[in-house]
């Protein structure tokens, strides 16, 4: 059997499990990041399955993560919704780690939110602040589409020259505006992780033109380019990167500052979505 084989029959294995428990048809997909899980409260009739029950999925061991998809109806949009993600730190292959966005492509579902809760570089941003991501920097050298290409769903060379969706994010800036919500725009730096960046490395990313590093959502956006998805990010500022100011690192922190920027983001992303095409 070849890799690319292989990999196609995972993808449809794990397909027809959320197909049969949670159904298709979805307008959009949601990946929620850090301490961002309670937004699937939002959502009306919500069905839930477990990544567990989800052949070639894997648990999440992350706090914050809950571990789940979920569907249902959001701002009368039919919504699929990821409650954390997979993480290359904890030890997944990209290909792993992507598994999700495939699934997503296979159900036929064209448009993709990706969230994520994120360092900030820039100096003017702060903790509790929202983040529209304009553009990311990959500093780890890995991409997510190495290998055999699957031709069904993408080229072999995909341009990102826009990745994240330029319509969709003048509508979040005309939503944010129009709701006065305090959205700054950026852009993403990837790095591997688990451990945060070290201050020399924060003053590296501030050189090279990043505002907000961490450690998710560039491979899943790639994959989401690979196969056609419109794609709109959002990073949540939850803590200053090292060496900006003196305070040490720590994931409570995260989960604190995410909590604290929810009601922004619950507002951002309903209205979002009721007036996306």
């Amino acid at each position: 059997m070849t890799e690319k084989n292989a990999v196609q029959i995972k993808i449809n294995e794990a397909t027809g499990a959320v197909e049969k428990e949670l159904g298709r048809d979805f307008d959009l997909a949601i990946i929620l990041g850090s301490g961002l899980g309670k937004f699937a409260e939002k959502l009306q009739g919500r069905k839930s399955l477990s990544y567990e029950k989800i052949p070639h999925f894997c648990g999440s061991t992350v706090q914050g993560h809950a571990g789940r998809l979920s569907a249902g109806v959001l701002s009368g949009k039919k919504v699929l919704m990821m409650e954390g993600r997979f993480h290359y730190y904890e030890g997944h292959e990209m290909a792993q780690v992507t598994l999700p966005i495939r699934v997503m492509q296979q159900l036929g579902i064209p448009r993709l939110i990706v969230t994520n809760a994120a360092g900030g570089v820039n100096k003017s941003f702060h903790p509790g602040q929202l983040m529209l991501i304009c553009d990311h920097i990959n500093t780890m050298g890995i991409n997510p589409l190495r290998g055999a290409n699957l031709s069904d769903f993408g080229v072999r060379f995909p341009d990102l020259s826009e990745a994240y969706d330029q319509g969709y994010r003048n509508l979040a800036r005309q939503v944010a505006e129009e709701n006065k919500i305090d959205l700054v725009e950026g852009v993403y730096a990837y790095c591997c992780g688990p451990s945060y960046e070290t201050p020399a490395e924060v003053r590296f990313y501030e050189k090279i033109g990043v505002d907000a590093v961490g450690m998710s959502t560039v491979p899943e956006v790639i994959v989401a380019r690979h196969g056609g998805m419109r794609v709109l990010g959002l990073s949540c500022i939850t803590n200053a990167a090292a060496g900006v100011t003196e305070k040490t690192l720590n994931h409570q922190e995260v989960m604190e500052a995410a909590a604290a920027a929810f009601d922004d983001f619950t507002l951002l992303l309903r209205e979002f979505v009721r007036q996306m095409d």
